[in-house]
């Protein structure tokens, strides 16, 4: 969507280099319902069930604008930008589900947990498994991102993580602070996309971006976010990693005598169905957080992070470190991932967003 956006109003303000290239754009067309309108055609097509909603907003936010050709002419883009970007995406991957059938039982590797669905004859199995495979938006390939692999289950560095989430992560662990359980909650119900797109708008706002420097900005974003969770989901299921979940209800079998057994663990928040390392969290937040730092800087922002679905859960934050900072420890705190993980994923986005920002939608005049 915030791509079609993008090029629905580059095509008519010529800003920056085009991520598609194969619009025309009527003169005197407006820029402002040429967005709106590419929003609009994008999302009712994917989630038409929200047509009573989507109309609504589309009637709100084209009320703002003088009827007239310029208005139409912005439509006509809007409409062009959408249909090209949904057509580029017909076939990129992402469906049909794919799943990860587990393998044997073997000390380190993936196992299923709770949360996994029986879809393959009765057996729980991984879920997104497909996503390794999706056309990325920004980047050539997720194969260009291969991560270290996840430590050995005998080095210092899995003991320390193994420790850390075993100690804090459980359930009924008398070690976690108030705030930190907190802090799970709320990160366990906001995805990078929810909190990085708030981010942005809140951002923008304050720095008083134009319409087309907010449009480049979010398919920036957006662009990083998406492309660092398909190369977290390629590292996923090219090292299997069992959980920490796994991990500590299997330790006697892990051949580390610093790493002591629980065979009753429950983590504090639900494992997502898929194998540990890198954390996609880690992964998306990092790669849309390294966008926002090269567009805004790290510091000096006043950013509010809600969620009506923890609504008794509201985050103030100066910068974007903050924000990731906290979702690494959401993520340990709730039990579900090692602390490793959490680095790697930090690793990866910030390589993602790195190489999103730096080659795609660059202004026109920048040769680099």
């Amino acid at each position: 969507m915030q791509l079609a956006v993008f090029e629905a109003v580059n095509t008519i303000k010529s800003d920056y280099q085009p991520y598609l290239g194969s619009i025309v754009a009527p003169h005197g067309a407006s820029a402002d319902a040429a967005a709106i309108e590419a929003a609009y055609r994008v999302l009712i097509t994917y989630f038409p069930g929200s047509a009573t909603t989507l109309n609504a907003a589309l009637a709100n936010s084209m009320a703002s604008i003088p009827d007239g050709d310029a208005k139409n002419k912005g439509i006509t883009t809007g409409d062009a930008a959408a249909a090209a970007m949904i057509a580029l995406r017909a076939n990129d991957g992402s469906s049909p589900a794919q799943f990860k059938i587990p393998g044997p039982i073997v000390p380190g590797e993936w196992q299923a947990t709770p949360s996994c669905p029986k879809n393959v004859n009765g057996v729980a199995v991984g879920v997104f498994f497909q996503w390794q495979y999706m056309t990325p938006f920004g980047i050539d390939r997720a194969s260009d991102y291969l991560l270290a692999p996840p430590p050995a289950l005998t080095s210092n560095a899995y003991t320390k993580a193994y420790n850390e989430v075993m100690t804090v992560g459980g359930v009924d662990s008398t070690e976690r602070p108030p705030d930190r359980a907190d802090v799970a909650s709320f990160y366990a119900a906001s995805s990078p996309t929810l909190v990085f797109n708030e981010a942005a708008r809140q951002v923008a706002q304050q720095k008083q971006r134009t319409l087309s420097e907010n449009a480049r900005a979010l398919a920036l974003i957006n662009m990083a976010i998406s492309d660092s969770l398909v190369a977290s989901f390629y590292n996923k299921y090219h090292y299997n990693f069992w959980r920490p979940e796994t991990a500590i209800r299997a330790a006697a079998t892990d051949d580390n005598p610093k790493t002591a057994p629980d065979p009753n663990f429950v983590p504090f928040i639900l494992t997502p169905c898929f194998p540990s390392y890198p954390s996609n969290h880690g992964s998306g937040s990092n790669g849309g957080a390294e966008v926002l730092r090269r567009l805004y800087g790290e510091a000096g922002h006043s950013i509010t992070i809600s969620n009506p679905a923890v609504p008794n859960l509201v985050y103030h934050y100066t910068s974007f470190k903050q924000i990731t900072d906290d979702i690494s420890d959401a993520r340990v705190y709730g039990g579900i991932h090692f602390r490793t993980d959490q680095v790697a994923g930090a690793q990866l986005g910030r390589a993602v967003g790195t190489a999103v920002y730096k080659n795609n939608l660059r202004t026109t005049d920048d040769d680099d």
